[in-house]
């Protein structure tokens, strides 16, 4: 069976077998509601959300649900190890920038007004209380989580299902998935990460406006073993502006958008809440620090690179051993692999 729906400013599904269609109809409505209640915590795009409240809050402490709690403590985790390159407080910048809730720009704003919300923006300035679940707001900071909720909303979809007792299943919100069990009796599930020649995209000056044809070298199969997978790329919303193109991605150290050689990066995890957080942190390091981290860490990542006329395609070693043979042989056949 397959469910699907729209949350999040996106769109879900689940492919999973059930004994009955009432059956996959409950667990629908178990789904729906969950992502209901992640929204309502974590959407920056609701007036009356958790973060809403809490980014137009007066300066103190102010306690939070489990949900709130563990995304932003993985987040300010995330933060501290990357030195601030990945950072949830960079809602000021985001608006700025046109990538959130106050609508698109069609020009980058002015270095004043980026000085200004770059000093109120930054991971340091708040502080969690482990005991109470409490955050420290010192007024005027806003909180973030476009790069960690999805993640997490999927994990949360797949406890769902495993509450139910579902052995097999692939859920995927917004293109972050999590796989668990078989797709069939015995073959594992199969996914594609979507290369960066998937689309060739033209953009005109000053807009946000896409036109998309189709490149036949679209996919890069890998195997998803009982494990989550994210990915992030700085070609997925952007505009451009006197013949630069701004990506979405901010690097909360300097609170401009990422403007290095790394296209994409696709990151396995068992959770897919850190999935989602470490590719776009990796995003954010770049090329050489961010894959350098990936080895530290002994990361599951999958870097495409821009080169002159092509992509450099590099993976870590965890990445080969979690992802299958589907992209060694790939990348064998595209001859751009180095590992």
């Amino acid at each position: 069976y397959r469910l699907h729906g729209l949350s999040m400013g996106t769109s879900w599904s689940a492919q999973l077998y059930a004994p009955s269609p009432p059956y996959c109809r409950a667990l629908q409505t178990r789904i729906e509601s969950r992502l209901l209640q992640i929204n309502a915590q974590m959407s920056t795009w609701d007036a009356d959300s958790l973060i809403s409240r809490i980014n137009s809050a007066d300066k103190g402490w102010y306690a939070l649900p489990d949900d709130f709690y563990a995304v932003i403590s993985a987040a300010l985790a995330l933060a501290e190890q990357t030195q601030g390159a990945f950072d949830p407080t960079l809602g000021e910048l985001i608006n700025l920038w046109g990538f959130g809730a106050a609508g698109p720009v069609y020009a980058p704003p002015r270095a004043d007004a980026l000085r200004t919300a770059l000093l109120r923006s930054g991971w340091r300035k708040t502080v969690l209380n482990r005991q109470h679940h409490a955050l420290w707001q010192p007024g005027g900071l806003h909180f973030d989580f476009s790069s960690i909720a999805k993640g997490y909303a999927v994990d949360e979809m797949a406890r769902v299902l495993d509450h139910a007792g579902i052995p097999d299943y692939l859920v995927e919100l917004g293109g972050e998935m999590k796989a668990r069990g078989k797709a069939q009796a015995t073959r594992p599930w199969r996914v594609d990460i979507e290369h960066p020649n998937a689309h060739t995209r033209s953009t005109r000056e000053n807009t946000h406006n896409e036109q998309e044809t189709e490149n036949p070298e679209s996919a890069f199969p890998i195997v998803l073993d009982n494990a989550a997978l994210a990915t992030s790329g700085d070609y997925l919303r952007n505009f451009t502006s006197n013949h630069t193109r701004y990506s979405h991605t901010l690097d909360g150290r300097t609170g401009q958008p990422i403007a290095n050689q790394l296209a994409a990066v696709s990151v396995i995890h068992e959770s897919t809440m850190q999935a989602d957080a470490l590719a776009t942190a990796l995003q954010c390091l770049g090329p050489l620090n961010g894959w350098a981290f990936a080895q530290e860490n002994d990361l599951a990542a999958l870097f495409f690179i821009r080169r002159k006329d092509d992509y450099e395609v590099r993976f870590t070693p965890a990445f080969a051993r979690k992802a299958g043979a589907a992209p060694m042989r790939k990348t064998c056949t595209e001859n751009k692999a180095l590992s």
